[in-house]
């Protein structure tokens, strides 16, 4: 068979990965699961009782009192995580201002909302107090200035913190978040933990199937 570029951009595009994906899951426990820095971080609810981080995978970052000053970071998180993510089942990012700068949260959302759709953007004023008290468990090693972090923070299904327990490519990287500014640490770090996280429910989903399959099969 005669090979031309065209085969190749489709074996690259479409046949390579869909190999990948079925090696990695015919075995079982076969990668490395992000680690839980943090158990039970304090939920979003307590800012907002109508939203969850329960049930979600959550990107979570705060916004600060100077948001104009700060927007780069948020339209780097949307170019190279949320459009990464939008199509996948549970996942928003979850932005944290304060109270009485709804103005500038909404012209940082307008200005956002011209490159993508901000269904699982949510916008969330809250008091110094819980802002500072929400950061605060996460136990990240960084500081609120001025209520805003440069970190974006990755919360789980059951409301823990995830990070790698260390970052061998850089030694003098927090791991317990995500650099916001730096292209590279999302689209390579950042990224690829939350891909590990899915992956991970998709295993232990297919585990439980499998054990129910298994279970019925020996009529228990």
């Amino acid at each position: 068979m005669k090979l031309t570029k065209k085969r190749v951009v489709l074996f690259l595009l479409f046949i390579f990965p869909l190999i990948c994906f079925l090696i990695l899951s015919t075995g079982k426990n076969n990668f490395t699961k992000l680690p839980v820095a943090t158990a039970n971080v304090i939920d979003v609810s307590t800012i907002d009782v109508a939203k969850t981080f329960k049930g979600n995978i959550s990107v979570v970052c705060f916004l600060g009192e100077d948001m104009e000053a700060n927007q780069g970071g948020f339209f780097n998180l949307n170019e190279k995580i949320y459009k990464k993510f939008i199509e996948y089942n549970n996942f928003q990012i979850i932005a944290i201002y304060p109270e009485g700068k709804e103005q500038e949260a909404k012209q940082i959302e307008q200005k956002i909302s011209a490159f993508t759709d901000m269904v699982k953007w949510n916008f969330i004023p809250g008091s110094k107090e819980d802002i500072i008290a929400l950061h605060n468990s996460f136990n990240s090693n960084d500081k609120l200035i001025n209520l805003y972090t440069f970190k974006a923070f990755l919360v789980d299904k059951n409301g823990d913190l995830r990070a790698r327990a260390d970052d061998k490519e850089n030694k003098h990287r927090e791991t317990a978040g995500y650099n916001m500014n730096s292209v590279a640490d999302l689209n390579k770090i950042m990224k690829d933990d939350i891909l590990v996280l899915y992956y991970e429910y998709y295993a232990s989903f297919k585990d439980k199937n499998e054990n129910k399959a298994e279970r019925k099969e020996m009529g228990l």
